[in-house]
């Protein structure tokens, strides 16, 4: 199928949640509204991850002609390695001292983002890219396609 190289990037982000979620079990940690606010804010932070990994690859499937998929994937992760570790970093640096400062209002909030970046970050450096090169994600699915819109070749109506 096409789009099964879809479901590399999906499940990173199903992961994620699943992964941040059993560890808040382990904890014994009560689920309320800012751990809620945490998870969505997690998701958000893994999706605009994968919106910069799959960016710079579909760019250097235009750049690199030649190259294979795992070499253009090779090429795109060392690219986005030093921003994905330089972001997180200074999140997980903020999100630390919210946890160290912010009193018990902020701590099941501080620590839910605390596990679910740290998680998002090394999921989207192992997991995301690598599996979806293992379900066939080819340069014709990042390239975009020529799509004749319907009523092309009719006038506009608009001076």
């Amino acid at each position: 199928m096409s789009g099964d190289w879809r479901q590399g990037w999906l499940l990173r982000w199903r992961t994620t949640f699943i992964i941040t979620l059993g560890i808040l079990s382990l904890f014994h940690i009560e689920i309320d509204l800012t751990i809620v606010a945490s998870l969505m804010s997690v998701i958000g932070y893994s999706l605009n991850d994968s919106i910069v990994v799959s960016d710079r690859i579909r760019e250097n499937f235009r750049k690199i002609r030649r190259g294979t998929p795992y070499e253009i994937f090779n090429v795109s992760l060392t690219q986005t390695l030093h921003r994905t570790l330089i972001t997180s970093g200074t999140t997980l640096m903020v999100i630390l001292m919210l946890y160290l400062f912010g009193g018990p209002v902020l701590e099941g909030f501080s620590l839910t983002m605390l596990i679910g970046v740290s998680i998002g970050t090394a999921s989207s450096i192992y997991v995301a890219s690598a599996l979806a090169l293992k379900l066939g994600m080819k340069r014709e699915h990042m390239l975009q396609q020529k799509v004749e819109k319907e009523g092309a070749d009719q006038p506009s109506i608009l001076p």
